[in-house]
């Protein structure tokens, strides 16, 4: 137990933001956005990306704590440096990283009124809060915090990779308001889980006890679920081709299944006002194949080691101190590992926005498809928010979009959240002969110096738009 927890407190704290694209939200002319909302207003026939590459999406985030607060040339003592940043972060702060990588998508018109699109898309998402007090704990042990309660319910983490299969369908219902939906089937690939932990450890002073202080482990109940990674640690004959039709098996439906849903609107408010909202991942994922799961559990209370002079039973040895006390704690506090199935809710995703249309006034591109004008100029708001073990967390962007040619667009983005103050984001879009190339990036002011920043995201992608 103590292994795992050390093993994958360390991997969140290697890497680390919020699975909110606001740079493809919205932008009509391209098939993302409606993998952000499946009811956007959209301005083409057709699409194909390109297998592979259609879109790539990256993003790291951590809300306390850069790479350079704890690798900067100032001092080498990087235990200094660790300790400082331990004690100026809180439980509340945390850490997260989104991939996803499309692997095929694809959509065509069914008629005026309707878009079907369908697409497989590969995703990792991890999310941790930080366990402050056993971090502390861990680091400087509990001689300086005599008297203080490490809060065991502070460890709360997520990871999974699967792949996604989904198809969604946009209906145009009148003029003002257009609709959409979309089912997605998981098959999940790996699996860790820890939430609603318990307990607490303190030391409190006895000076009339038979030792100076006397530790407490109270309602101690920690999980950690697992799925995908028992086989693979208990093979360590498999060759790399059989790991590699193992985890290609687990793709295609071979491991953990789940479905979820995508819905959205957009409503015109007026020729220039529109508002969107969209909820996306509102799914579940059943885990029930390749489980194991350790649990830790138990109250134990010692007034710590007593030992006797002279030192020796009534064998004349040498009395096992340390073994009796070992034996007294795995009395106390148990550790158990199991194979149960168990379920896990997707993080489901809550985005709304206001967008204003002003300036000179375009045509659609196919004026079949949306009677009304366009502007060149769009100035817009979002809200989103992802859904996390202790809550959800916000982000907040205001944009300002600019067509510049019918076939290149460009938008600027301030976006607001846990991770930075001052995330500024660019999006540039253009289309040769109906071959579509976009590129979008976060957090542009930390790119002279990654390693300051508190997080970063882009987004990369090539198809056939009609």
């Amino acid at each position: 137990m103590r292994y795992w927890i050390a093993v994958i407190f360390t991997c969140f704290l290697t890497g680390a933001s919020a699975q909110h694209k606001p740079l493809l939200y919205n932008v009509d002319n391209l098939p993302q956005t409606l993998r952000g909302n499946p009811g956007a207003q959209i301005k083409f026939n057709s699409h194909i990306g390109i297998p592979f590459f259609s879109q790539i999406s990256l993003s790291a985030g951590s809300s306390g704590v850069t790479l350079f607060d704890i690798f900067n040339d100032e001092n080498d003592n990087v235990n200094l440096r660790v300790r400082e940043a331990i004690r100026n972060m809180t439980f509340k702060d945390h850490f997260s990283v989104n991939e996803q990588w499309e692997i095929a998508s694809l959509g065509w018109r069914l008629d005026n009124r309707s878009y079907l699109s369908a697409g497989i898309y590969q995703e990792l998402d991890a999310f941790s809060y930080f366990p402050k007090d056993l971090a502390l704990l861990m680091n400087e042990g509990n001689s300086n915090y005599i008297n203080q309660s490490f809060d065991f319910s502070q460890v709360a983490f997520t990871a999974e990779v699967m792949t996604v299969y989904h198809i969604g369908l946009n209906f145009r219902w009148d003029n003002d308001l257009t609709v959409g939906g979309r089912v997605k089937f998981y098959s999940g690939i790996f699996n860790v889980e820890s939430t609603g932990n318990t307990g607490e450890f303190v030391t409190v002073e006895t000076p009339e006890g038979p030792n100076v202080y006397r530790h407490f482990a109270r309602n101690i109940d920690v999980l950690i679920q697992t799925s995908g990674f028992a086989s693979l640690k208990n093979e360590e004959g498999m060759s790399v081709q059989e790991a590699t039709a193992d985890l290609l098996g687990r793709s295609f439906f071979g491991g953990n299944l789940g479905i979820g849903v995508d819905l959205g609107f957009t409503y015109e408010v007026n020729e220039q006002f529109k508002v969107t909202g969209a909820v996306r991942d509102l799914g579940v994922m059943f885990q029930q194949q390749d489980v194991e799961s350790y649990h830790y559990y138990g109250d134990y209370q010692t007034d710590g080691l007593e030992p006797l002079f002279p030192e020796l039973d009534e064998n004349d040895e040498a009395i096992p101190y340390w073994d009796i006390f070992e034996d007294e704690v795995n009395a106390n506090l148990r550790d158990d590992t199991f194979n149960k199935p168990y379920r896990t809710w997707r993080p489901f995703k809550l985005v709304a926005s206001a967008e204003y249309g002003f300036g000179r006034k375009l045509f659609p591109c196919n004026y079949r498809l949306v009677s009304k004008l366009r502007y060149s100029n769009l100035a817009g708001m979002q809200l989103s928010s992802v859904n996390r073990p202790q809550g959800m967390v916000y982000a907040m962007t205001a944009y300002y979009d600019r067509k510049i040619s019918e076939k290149q667009r460009v938008r600027l983005a301030y976006t607001l959240d846990d991770y930075s103050f001052k995330n500024i984001g660019l999006m540039y879009t253009s289309t040769f002969n109906k071959f579509n190339v976009y590129l979008a990036a976060n957090n542009l002011l930390a790119l002279p110096n990654l390693a300051k920043a508190n997080s970063f995201s882009m987004q990369l992608g090539m198809q056939l738009i009609f």
